[in-house]
């Protein structure tokens, strides 16, 4: 039997593909998008063919898999209703494979994929593990009775999950074009935590989350003293960050993170939280977590002479406030340069005063038009750009004919962040900076 993902380049997608490879099914796919994406490139080394254009793959040995951003009436899925193909959306999919192991889903507006990629490295290292990461990277291995995937809430797609271990990172609202308020997404929240069959984990620093009125035992891990598994004594550095751990009274281990930010150390402590409750020693997952270096797009730095360039995948105000902070941790002394590309235009239109606060953090922002997504510009007039810059202390406007603005900024941390790659300018600005070099 062959499945067809119908926008494969997508991270979720990608990686479910992945997957399926790994179970042994022949895997082909489609995406509209013609560019290269990071995505493609695992998928290529497992000689999966992935087409943009029409082609004769389609036939009545075929099982569909459709991306949420895939409408029925793509020509690709009009081609599968001709010939009645049994068709699945992303998150069935993968439910329907997830849930037959023993399943942990890391929900949260901000920080399931670091903690995704987290959990997959430290149970992977320690006891194998099966996951699936919404950096586009994905394992699985009928051998692993464990198996680790970021579960998004966008139209409460994480409802088909049957967790052991429900993980909350945080609650935020975010998809505006679905959830109505943060009631709705809070709502949604409560749904997927209460299918939680051993237990519930989350963020207690985080006030939604403490607001959270469930039926299933729940934990709380932070900073704070009201949490169950608390960080103590932490310690940020230009060489990372050091905590101990109390699960519920009691000392757990002394930890070393390779990687920055308050954030990253909540993160960890989810990961932390469920192998203490799965009776793992502390000096195990001290082991692992000590290597962890980051997800794929997560903070992916490249170093050229005294300049530091990151990749990020920040798109919301939190996450773009949290990747400022981590580099001024690491970088003290350095000035940080913001290149930001805001994602969609309902979201741009809800958050355009909170991007334009976070992004003055920096020392001089750029921001390039929005990337639209699953939305068109008509429908949103006067929703532009224009709105985050007009509010920047010290900004521009940026494209890839403009790149060399950033030419003027030496050494210093310039920061790409978007969940759409920023390729043409962001590898002129290296290829600039190389020249230099040399």
């Amino acid at each position: 039997m062959k499945y067809y993902l119908i926008g494969i380049k997508g991270a979720g997608m990608s990686a479910l593909g992945l997957i399926l490879n790994d179970l042994g099914y022949n895997i082909v796919g489609y995406d509209d998008n013609k560019e290269h994406q990071f995505t493609e490139d695992k998928l290529r080394e497992r000689n999966i063919k992935i087409y943009t254009e029409d082609n004769d793959e389609i036939d009545e040995n075929t099982i569909i898999i459709r991306s949420s951003a895939i409408k029925e009436d793509h020509p690709q899925m009009l081609k599968a209703k001709e010939l009645d193909l049994r068709t699945y959306e992303y998150n069935e999919m993968l439910g329907k494979l997830a849930n037959m192991f023993d399943l942990i889903t890391v929900a949260g507006c901000h920080g399931k994929t670091t903690t995704t990629a987290m959990f997959a490295h430290v149970l992977g290292g320690i006891t194998g593990c099966n996951y699936l990461i919404g950096d586009g990277t994905g394992k699985v291995s009928k051998e692993h009775k464990r198996f680790v995937i970021e579960a998004c809430e966008y139209k409460r797609h994480f409802l088909v999950y049957e967790p052991n271990y429900a993980i909350i990172t945080n609650i935020d609202l975010d998809h505006v074009d679905y959830f109505k308020d943060i009631n709705d997404v809070m709502d949604a929240y409560t749904e997927y935590a209460n299918k939680a069959e051993k237990m519930v984990i989350a963020c207690g620093d985080d006030p939604y989350t403490r607001a959270l009125e469930l039926n299933k035992p729940l934990f709380y891990y932070g900073l704070e003293d009201d949490n169950d598994i608390i960080a103590k004594d932490v310690e940020y550095t230009e060489e990372g960050t050091n905590f101990d751990v109390f699960v519920e009274g009691n000392y757990y281990g002394h930890f070393e993170l390779p990687i920055y930010g308050k954030h990253m150390v909540l993160d960890a402590l989810a990961v932390i939280s469920v192998c203490s409750y799965e009776r793992i020693e502390a000096k195990e997952v001290a082991k692992f977590l000590k290597t962890f270096t980051g997800a794929n797009r997560r903070f992916s730095e490249t170093v050229i002479n005294d300049t530091i360039v990151i990749d990020d995948y920040a798109h919301h105000p939190s996450e773009v406030k949290a990747t400022i902070k981590a580099a001024k941790q690491k970088y003290p002394n350095k000035k940080i340069v913001t290149v930001f590309q805001p994602h969609t235009f309902s979201r741009t239109e809800e958050f355009y005063e909170d991007l334009a606060k976070v992004l003055n953090n920096s020392d001089y922002s750029y921001i390039l038009d929005i990337y639209p997504a699953r939305e068109k510009q008509e429908d949103y007039p006067n929703i532009t750009s224009k709105l985050i810059i007009d509010l920047l202390s010290n900004g521009d406007s940026i494209n890839n004919e403009t790149w060399d603005k950033l030419k003027e900024h030496k050494n210093s941390v310039v920061i790409f962040m978007s969940p759409k790659e920023i390729d043409v300018i962001m590898q002129n600005y290296v290829n600039f900076l190389k020249e230099e070099e040399n």
